[in-house]
C-alpha cells in the first residue's frame, strides 16, 4: 500500500475541507502558496459523484473534480502536503470502481467518503448525511471503497440526521477499517445554522479510545482562526481540524491569526487565483464561478464597496486588470 498520511503525520493535523465550486485544484494552489506548511496538512478536492463518474456519459463531466494541475502536484510535493479525493453516492459498487481508478490513475494520497453533506437535493438521493440512517449501507460503501483502494480511506459526516446520534453512529463508523474520521458537530437539519456542537466531536475520540482504535478524529465546524483550532484541539482531545467556511474569512488561514492589511498582498492573491483558474479552466468552467471569492481577498481595504462593484462587473482576465488598476489609481498610497 501507498504512504499513509494519516498514520505518518504525529502531530495534529490541519485540513482544508471539501467544498463545491471552492476546492478546485486552483484555489487549493493558491492557499498553499500563501500558506505556511506547518499549519497545513491536507486537502481535500470537490466532492465527486461516483455514480456520475461511473456513467459512461457523466465522467467527463464530473472527473473534472479530481484535475490536479502540474503546479499544483509541483507545490504538493514541496510541501509534504497530501491531497484527498472526497467522492459521494449510494451504489457501493460504484464506490468500488471510483476508488479503484483514483487509485491506479492519479495521485491522490487518499480517498474520503462523504457522509456529511446536508443538502436536501443530495438527502433525497439517500447519499451523504441521509447514510446516517442507513448504518448497514454505509458500511458496505466503506468495505466496497476499501476493497477498490490502495490509498487510505477515511469518512466526513455529521453527528445525526434530525437528532443527535454521536455515540451509536459514530461507534458503528469506528468498526469499519477506516483510517481517519471527521466530525462536524452539527445533525443535517441544522445545515450551517446554529452552533457546533465540539462536546459530540470530543465524544467521537472518547469512543475510538474505549474501542482501542487507532482511526485519527478531525474536528470540523465554526473555527475561524488557527489559535482558536490548536485551542480546540487541546481542549477536546483530537488529532486535527478540517477549515470550510474558515477559510472565507481568512484565505490567509494557514498562516497567520488575521490577514493582511496591504491592498498590495491581498490583490495580488486575488489577482495569482484569477490567473490560475483562468488558465486551467478556460471554457471549461464559468468566469462567474471566481466571483464568489472575490470579496473575501477585500474585506476591510479602503473603498471595498466599490472595488467589489467593479469586480462583480468582470467577465475575463483583462477586465479584472482595469479594475484592479483603477482601484489603485483612486486609493493612491496603499
Amino acid at each position: 500500500m501507498a504512504s499513509n498520511f494519516w498514520k505518518d503525520n504525529q502531530g495534529p493535523m490541519f485540513m482544508l475541507a471539501p467544498m463545491e465550486d471552492v476546492t478546485d485544484t486552483t484555489f487549493r494552489q493558491l492557499v498553499m502558496e500563501i500558506s505556511n506548511p506547518e499549519h497545513l496538512h491536507v486537502l481535500f478536492c470537490e466532492f465527486m459523484n461516483t455514480d456520475g463518474f461511473c456513467h459512461p456519459e457523466g465522467r467527463e463531466r464530473v472527473a473534472q473534480r479530481l484535475r490536479i494541475n502540474d503546479s499544483e502536484q509541483e507545490l504538493l510535493n514541496k510541501t509534504n502536503t497530501a491531497l484527498v479525493a472526497q467522492i459521494w453516492g449510494t451504489n457501493p459498487e460504484n464506490f468500488y470502481q471510483t476508488a479503484k481508478y483514483i487509485s491506479e490513475h492519479t495521485s491522490f494520497n487518499g480517498i474520503d467518503i462523504n457522509m456529511g453533506c446536508p443538502m436536501k437535493n443530495i438527502i433525497k438521493k439517500g447519499a451523504c448525511s441521509a447514510l446516517i440512517d442507513q448504518p448497514a449501507l454505509a458500511k458496505e460503501i466503506i468495505e466496497a471503497t476499501i476493497e477498490g483502494s490502495s490509498l487510505p480511506v477515511s469518512v466526513k459526516t455529521r453527528i445525526g440526521v434530525k437528532e443527535v446520534v454521536t455515540e451509536k453512529w459514530i461507534s458503528h463508523l469506528l468498526t469499519t477499517d477506516i483510517q481517519g474520521l471527521t466530525v462536524h458537530g452539527r445533525v443535517q437539519k441544522m445545515l450551517s445554522t446554529g452552533q457546533a456542537d465540539w462536546n459530540e466531536i470530543a465524544k467521537a475520540k472518547q469512543l475510538a479510545k474505549e474501542l482501542n482504535k487507532d482511526i485519527k478524529i478531525i474536528g470540523n465546524g465554526d473555527v475561524l482562526s488557527l489559535e482558536q483550532g490548536y485551542d480546540y484541539i487541546d481542549k477536546y482531545d483530537l488529532d486535527g481540524i478540517m477549515i470550510g467556511r474558515g477559510i472565507f474569512h481568512n484565505p490567509w488561514f494557514f498562516n497567520t491569526s488575521a490577514a493582511p492589511e496591504e491592498a498590495k498582498t491581498r490583490l495580488d492573491a486575488l489577482m495569482r487565483h484569477a490567473q490560475l483558474f483562468s488558465e486551467t479552466w478556460q471554457t471549461e468552467k464559468p468566469w462567474n464561478i471566481l466571483k464568489r471569492f472575490f470579496k473575501i481577498y477585500i474585506s476591510g481595504l479602503r473603498g471595498a464597496g466599490a472595488l467589489r462593484e467593479g469586480l462583480m462587473l468582470t467577465k475575463n482576465m483583462d477586465d479584472l486588470n482595469e479594475v484592479i488598476e483603477n482601484y489603485f489609481a483612486v486609493n493612491v498610497g496603499e
